[in-house]
């Protein structure tokens, strides 16, 4: 089965207001906590950085736990002064209370969807023996923790499809234990696999292919690098310490490796990856006695992925010789490349992914970033065009071969999700599910922009706001991108946004560089030494907005996370004066050791690495951190992380609050929000996402000033 298996119901940031509020005048700010400053300091090929933080990256330590508190009651001293920060809770909470749930897809005679009856904190993963069968609890997060703080994902099924395989992950690490159930007798199996990170499990006969790395050091396990990371099968029944190894590399600690097997369990197929771009690949044929791994294309310029097989071929999609990428069929007999056979060839638009099911091939491509869905055969013939609803996102779009139709989630800006079923015989989507949300979105409009970045590159963007507003360069802007990765960003739901335009704001979101809105060349192009380009992209759209009387400077807020938190703590330092509000959240800020921490190793393909000095020369010039400077008027600033972090691990944004702290001289706050037992924001519960919420926009409101 080829259909990811994800859960995304609805990421909501939910709230509304009471009428009549206004922001406060002057709040009381506390005196920052005095963070303690050593001599800590390092040679890069000849420049010394000083790091007088250093000790705050001991994230277990009593000192460290201590700042923390000091930190985070700054933070809430200057919140609980907001006027309507209450009322926002309040409302989002009443908000919040809908029924949401998955698209359902089918596995055996099952049907697998998920709900959330509105505020639980965990969605419940439910199966019902066919589409009017009566609904059952298979498996229920909620009741593995009081505090909701345990997620639950599926990882693949038995091809049997007696047995599925999941993990649990405990409060937002990324560390996970895997487990089985039975799906007829829902009975939870003996089998436990610990320290499982990044890991699917690829099923073959009574047994699975995972990922794990080694058990870190006691106390390490939030922030030790993680290395060597190996493949191993698991038969069912057995305890971990039998499993077999099937893959590793003894001589490069830097490599994630993760496994899928093809439908028909012909073939194992190994990635090897070097980072979060760039892959090989390996095979093995299952069903010839005797065969070994071995390597069917080399690593690590170029990205591919096995679709599935052909009888004794494969079906890959890759972007060598097309950076839009291509699907072509590859003998793993003769697998050099100018041996392979194109199947779909490389198209104008950028190729997001394929599925198969019901026994064609279903493309997904980027139309100036959003959804469109292109029906082949398995020749490559092209039968048609899938026909969506509007101008969006779709979630994922396949299933087994033996599928007839399929269920599949859309969304944009102004379309909460909503399911529809597919007709593969009759080409024909029906509305299966609508929201549960009571929000009248008719009064807002979406178009998309097309503006010159600094080099004059042309950078599309979203633009959401009411219908008939005004354009007199005094409306409140929630600027929000990413920018890396490969990650393409597209119309998708979010009602706290929606009640942001509601009270005549306006969001934003440009398509910058380093994504893969338009292929592996806009990617390219914001990545590594040209990461500048992505920050201009950034500036530029703020710059526009301006220019064409949207706002000014003084109603913008800048938001990200993760490497979009990056993007924020880059621009919030180069054009201080160009935005007013700064939310970096989860973010990459220290560019010069985020290598040096869990698995930031996999992301040098993307940033490049400090131990080079040719990567040292441009990292310094960015790196958030290292740039902030006294005396500037900084903008009013949120900083988000979380205590579980061990993705992005909280280190980054504490040296970032504790620097800013100490340069910053001015009157806008400047705070950090670290939230207990949460991780990099999967499977974070509902209270906790609508307590941040409550948060961040209120924090958002004041210092736009606006009124509640």
């Amino acid at each position: 089965m080829k259909k990811q298996i994800v859960l995304s119901l609805f990421a909501l940031s939910v709230f509304a207001c009471n009428q009549g509020k206004k922001p406060a005048e002057k709040l009381t700010l506390m005196k920052y906590p005095e963070t303690k400053r050593d001599s800590t300091k390092d040679n890069y090929f000849g420049t010394i950085i000083a790091d007088p933080y250093r000790w705050l990256e001991n994230d277990t330590s009593a000192e460290t736990k201590a700042w923390v508190i000091a930190e985070n009651e700054v933070t809430q001293n200057y919140l609980e002064q907001i006027p309507y920060r209450a009322d926002i809770k309040k409302r989002l909470t009443a908000l919040w209370n809908y029924p949401k749930e998955s698209a359902p897809f089918k596995v055996g005679e099952y049907y697998f969807f998920a709900k959330n009856n509105g505020l639980q904190n965990q969605s419940i993963w439910f199966i019902k023996k066919g589409l009017e069968g009566k609904e059952e609890v298979f498996l229920d997060p909620n009741t593995l923790t009081k505090d909701g703080t345990a997620a639950v994902s599926l990882l693949g099924f038995s091809h049997d499809k007696k047995y599925l395989a999941y993990s649990v992950a405990q409060a937002g690490s990324d560390w996970s234990n895997i487990y089985v159930m039975e799906i007829a007798s829902k009975t939870k199996l003996t089998d436990e696999l610990k320290w499982t990170k990044f890991s699917g499990a690829a099923w073959k006969g009574d047994g699975f292919y995972y990922s794990k790395f080694d058990e870190p050091a006691k106390g390490t396990d939030l922030s030790a690098a993680n290395k060597y990371q190996k493949v191993y099968f698991h038969k069912l029944g057995d305890q971990q310490q039998n499993d077999q190894l099937i893959f590793e590399d003894k001589t490069n600690p830097n490599l994630y490796f993760g496994a899928s097997v093809t439908e028909d369990e012909r073939f194992l197929v190994i990635y090897a990856n070097a980072g979060t771009s760039g892959n090989a690949l390996y095979y093995q044929d299952l069903k010839a006695q005797g065969s070994k791994i071995e390597l069917l294309i080399k690593g690590f310029e170029n990205n591919h992925s096995v679709v599935d097989n052909i009888g004794d071929k494969l079906l890959v999609n890759t972007d060598l010789g097309a950076e839009n990428k291509q699907v072509v069929l590859v003998d793993p007999k003769n697998a050099n490349p100018k041996n392979w056979q194109k199947i779909i060839p490389e198209s104008k638009l950028a190729l997001e992914g394929i599925g198969t099911g019901g026994g064609f091939l279903w493309a997904s491509y980027l139309k100036d970033a959003s959804t469109n869905i292109i029906q082949f055969d398995l020749e490559g013939k092209k039968i048609g065009e899938v026909k969506l609803p509007a101008i969006g996102t779709v979630d994922s779009f396949g299933g087994y071969k033996e599928d007839k139709e399929f269920f599949y989630t859309f969304s944009n800006f102004t379309t909460p999700g909503t399911i529809y079923r597919y007709n593969i015989n009759k080409s024909e989507s029906i509305l299966y599910k609508k929201s549960g949300l009571q929000f009248n979105t008719d009064n807002y409009e979406t178009k998309q922009v097309f503006y010159p970045s600094k080099d004059g590159t042309k950078v599309p963007m979203f633009i959401v706001h009411k219908k008939g507003i005004k354009l007199d360069g005094n409306n409140p802007v929630y600027l929000y991108a990413y920018g890396g990765f490969q990650v393409s960003l597209t119309p998708g739901f979010s009602l706290s946004r929606m009640l942001f335009l509601e009270r005549g704001g306006i969001y934003v979101q440009p398509s910058l560089r380093g994504g893969s809105e338009y292929g592996e060349a806009w990617h390219k192009a914001g990545m590594l030494s040209k990461k500048q380009n992505v920050f201009d992209d950034f500036i530029a759209a703020a710059e526009y907005l301006v220019k064409e009387k949207y706002t000014i400077p003084a109603k913008i807020a800048i938001s990200g996370g993760s490497n979009g938190g990056l993007l924020v703590g880059a621009c919030m330092t180069q054009r201080p004066d160009l935005f007013k509000v700064a939310l970096p959240a989860v973010g990459v800020l220290d560019m010069l050791r985020y290598h040096k921490f869990t698995v930031g190793w996999g992301w040098a393909v993307e940033y490049g690495s400090s131990d080079k000095k040719e990567d040292f020369d441009y990292l310094i010039k960015y790196s958030p951190l290292h740039n902030l400077k006294s005396g500037v008027d900084y903008p009013a600033t949120l900083i988000t992380t979380a205590d579980h972090d061990d993705r992005v691990v909280p280190a980054h944004s504490f040296k970032f609050a504790a620097t800013l702290q100490d340069k910053y001289k001015g009157e806008n706050p400047v705070l950090i929000r670290i939230e207990t037992k949460a991780g990099h924001g999967a499977g974070k519960p509902t209270t906790k996402v609508i307590e941040e919420a409550a948060d961040v926009w209120s924090f958002v409101f004041q210092n736009l000033g606006m009124s509640w």
